[in-house]
């Protein structure tokens, strides 16, 4: 169920039997020349919509950009900063905190978010503790978690590209979004094989130092091994890991 498709009253309904929700976050930046820039936002959906199947639970809208300023160097890259992003998930949670959810189930693809959010939810947490909260929400729980950590996911990555798969515009998140988007996939995929094969490893600090470090975009990866079934299997395998934490998640104290 997608909050954007429901009436209010559904909603209503809905929070008589479950507090739960379940809010993707991913990024909009560039995933090498054969990837799409809203890859991170678009993976952690294609998994949510597929884990609302196997669960009795609402997704909200997706945060569609995250923090990434450092893949400002390619066209078509945007970012928040680490604190308008606290504040855009801090007015998010207290929205929907509002209106009797306590359950917050972030799902993330974007690896450069992770600190931000948690800082968010230290945010969150503290206007709890310090009784600065604009409303009693003192039960209310918020967790993390990346579709690409998933084990079950992990394995095929391992599996099928082995050390290819690398950190940035992966074969994984590429076949993913091949899967689900097979007509966009096929026209940007290109033909041949990128130069070098394997793109380079290192690290980076901003975004002109990214774009001399790693001038197509990639990071250790071959997103030409990239393929739909890939793609469909590491969605389901997903869900699978996640329906389950979730279920965990939403029972506990």
């Amino acid at each position: 169920m997608r909050l954007q498709l429901m009436a209010w009253p559904e909603v209503e309904t809905y929070l008589k039997r479950s507090s739960g929700i379940i809010i993707p976050i991913g990024s909009a930046e560039q995933h090498g020349p054969t990837g799409f820039i809203g890859t991170d936002a678009l993976c952690p959906e294609i998994v949510a919509e597929k884990l609302a199947e196997e669960v009795d639970v609402i997704i909200a809208p997706t945060i569609s950009v995250g923090m990434a300023q450092h893949h400002l160097g390619f066209p078509g890259s945007i970012t928040l900063r680490p604190s308008t992003l606290i504040a855009v998930i801090g007015d998010t949670v207290a929205s929907l905190a509002r209106h009797g959810f306590d359950r917050f189930y972030f799902v993330n693809g974007h690896g450069g978010n992770i600190a931000t959010v948690k800082a968010a939810f230290d945010e969150i947490y503290a206007e709890t503790s310090l009784g600065t909260a604009r409303h009693n929400r003192t039960n209310l729980r918020c967790v993390l978690r990346n579709w690409f950590d998933c084990p079950s996911a992990q394995e095929i990555e391992a599996e099928e590209f082995g050390d290819a798969n690398g950190r940035h515009a992966t074969a994984g998140e590429v076949s993913l979004t091949y899967f689900a988007y097979p007509e966009d996939g096929a026209r940007i995929r290109g033909t041949g094989k990128l130069s070098p094969e394997i793109a380079p490893l290192g690290t980076y600090y901003d975004c002109d130092d990214y774009r001399r470090t790693f001038p197509d975009g990639r990071i250790g990866s071959d997103p030409t091994l990239a393929t739909a079934d890939i793609g469909s299997r590491l969605r389901d395998a997903a869900v699978s890991d996640l329906a389950a934490d979730y279920r965990r998640f939403l029972d506990a104290n």
